[in-house]
């Protein structure tokens, strides 16, 4: 984030919520929480005005859903958006399946620890996806979206293969640069290609296409 704080905007209709993420937040030296709203319709304008790097929101809200503003941002915005953790109260929720298929970057459990909401903000902040695997290929099993292997014409090469299965398995670019040998460089290489050819936003999306196509069966760890 080049030294400067990393900008939240906090958005769940309970304000209990709301007030236990911005003192856990808040009390964050790198962390800078900008506002706060209470259903999805406010979204846009607090992002015009504030500028967040990550919002953080709520996947059910009685108006405008986290989904749906979700959607707005990626169509709105596009690369310009900020990043959306969604947040949620159970990890099978299959309206989390759909915050990542609109355009979310990761999802987080509202029971999360203090230390792993911080840890969240910041991974997603620096361009990381934020993806629990074994919540993932369940939500993909239950819902049962798999069709064959749908990305065998993306012409994915065998390394970028490797690449797509350990983005799945939650590792970011240094882990996946460790566990292959390689140069952290290099993994971006690779995952700027996987994102291409898979035609996916970001890391998050290509993971979800990968277990929706049957590339990586739900039925297995990746």
């Amino acid at each position: 984030m080049n030294g400067r704080a990393i900008r939240v905007l906090l958005v769940d209709d309970e304000e209990l919520v709301r007030a236990g993420l911005r003192r856990i937040l808040d009390a964050e030296r790198d962390i800078e929480v900008l506002g706060e709203a209470a259903d999805g319709a406010e979204v846009p304008g607090l992002v015009r005005r504030l500028e967040p790097d990550v919002v953080l929101m709520d996947v059910r809200m009685p108006k405008v859903d986290g989904i749906t503003a979700t959607r707005h941002l990626v169509e709105s915005r596009g690369a310009d958006r900020p990043r959306v953790l969604m947040l949620t109260t159970f990890g099978n929720d299959g309206y989390v399946y759909d915050a990542l298929q609109a355009g979310a970057t990761g999802f987080l459990l509202k029971r999360a620890r203090p230390a792993e909401i911080v840890q969240a903000v910041r991974t997603v902040a620096e361009g990381e996806s934020l993806l629990f695997p074994a919540a993932v290929r369940e939500l993909v099993a239950t819902i049962g979206r798999c069709g064959g292997d749908a990305l065998r014409g993306a012409g994915l090469t065998e390394r970028e293969g490797e690449v797509l299965r350990l983005m799945a398995r939650g590792l970011s670019n240094a882990e996946i640069a460790r566990e292959l040998v390689v140069g952290v460089g290099t993994v971006k290489t690779h995952v700027g290609n996987v994102l291409t050819k898979v035609g996916a936003r970001d890391r998050t999306q290509a993971v979800v296409a990968a277990y929706e196509s049957g590339f990586i069966d739900p039925r297995r760890p990746a």
